[in-house]
């Protein structure tokens, strides 16, 4: 097996044990192995577009770090770096940092961008459950 055909089912398995134990919204940072896994697996995963910088995308951690304790919100977030991921950027049409896009499976569910409500939050990722 090639080296990256390892990885992507690893990361799967990874993200599917994560899934098995906890049925609450997990943080982990963006590879596109990860991406790659979960939308092959159908299973719901968001990207969060987040920069160190911006104001906005520290408000969202907390709205994030609040979603966390919640128990019926299984979904992996994976938070890219938005100065970094530039043709993840372009691949997904985000323009700005703070933008979440919500996937279930390889199907977009939600968007969302700038928004730090944790409600708000809430409701783009159960859109993939």
């Amino acid at each position: 097996m090639r080296p990256t055909t390892l990885r992507s089912l690893a990361a799967a398995g990874l993200l599917a044990l994560a899934a098995t134990f906890a049925q609450a919204l997990t943080l982990a940072p963006y590879s596109e192995q990860a991406l790659a896994a979960a939308q092959q697996a159908g299973q719901p995963v968001a990207v969060h577009f987040h920069a160190d910088w911006c104001p906005t995308c520290k408000q969202q951690e907390k709205a994030f770090a609040q979603l966390q304790s919640e128990p019926d919100l299984p979904i992996t977030v994976l938070v890219a770096d938005y100065d970094k991921e530039k043709a993840l950027r372009r691949a997904l049409k985000v323009r700005m940092q703070s933008t979440m896009v919500v996937f279930k499976g390889q199907e977009e569910k939600a968007r969302l961008a700038g928004d730090t409500e944790p409600d708000k939050i809430r409701a783009a990722l159960k859109a993939a459950l």
